[in-house]
């Protein structure tokens, strides 16, 4: 409980997206698409808000990048379950684009737990590029109907963003959070310094 007074108002929405994935999943078992849809588009939301207001207020911490990247990663699983389910046909249809792009990130998780112990929390402007294509084509894809250019750019975006945090673990030996990318990160005295907060997401 006092883990949970500590939360900013920011993190509070980054622990909405943490809290909303039951109901997403009871949705997707009820068949409810368009329900789910909604609430996918909620959550996405909350993935704006929370990091303008972390940056707005100043009020950003190590905890409330960890918690912004599990919502994150919860938001994408959901919304992959609901694509699963909701767009079999499509999914079967271009299943070998979506594992080429799937398979690195996996191998990318796996890099950082190995290494941190912990998801990243980069939070690079490729990142952010590459979730605002992902939630753009799935939620357009779970609206109307598949959009193949934005697919195409959103598998492109994907492995290139993957490739760039397989690069950041690398370049760094400690968890750290807020690297715009890797030009940023070859200027950056955290690269040989131990973990600190503060940063902004």
């Amino acid at each position: 409980m006092n883990g949970l007074k500590k939360l900013n108002i920011a993190d509070w929405f980054s622990l909405y997206r943490v809290f909303a994935l039951p109901l997403l999943i009871i949705l997707i078992i009820l068949g409810e698409r368009r329900i789910f849809t909604w609430f996918l588009l909620i959550s996405y939301a909350t993935d704006a808000i929370d990091g303008w207001l972390a940056r707005s207020l100043k009020i950003s911490t190590a905890r409330g990048s960890q918690l912004d990247s599990l919502g994150d990663q919860l938001t994408l699983g959901v919304a992959l379950i609901g694509l699963l389910v909701f767009e079999e046909a499509f999914i079967r249809e271009n299943l070998t684009l979506i594992l080429i792009a799937f398979v690195p990130y996996v191998f990318q998780m796996v890099l950082a737990f190995n290494r941190y112990g912990k998801a990243t929390a980069f939070h690079t402007y490729l990142a952010k590029i590459s979730a605002i294509t992902q939630g753009v084509f799935i939620l357009w894809l779970l609206f109307f109907e598949p959009v193949y250019w934005l697919f195409y750019l959103m598998v492109g975006l994907s492995i290139l963003e993957t490739l760039e945090e397989i690069t950041l673990i690398f370049l760094y030996k400690n968890w750290v959070e807020n690297v715009k990318g890797i030009y940023w990160a070859l200027r950056d005295k955290r690269r040989v310094s131990p973990f600190t907060e503060g940063e902004a997401r």
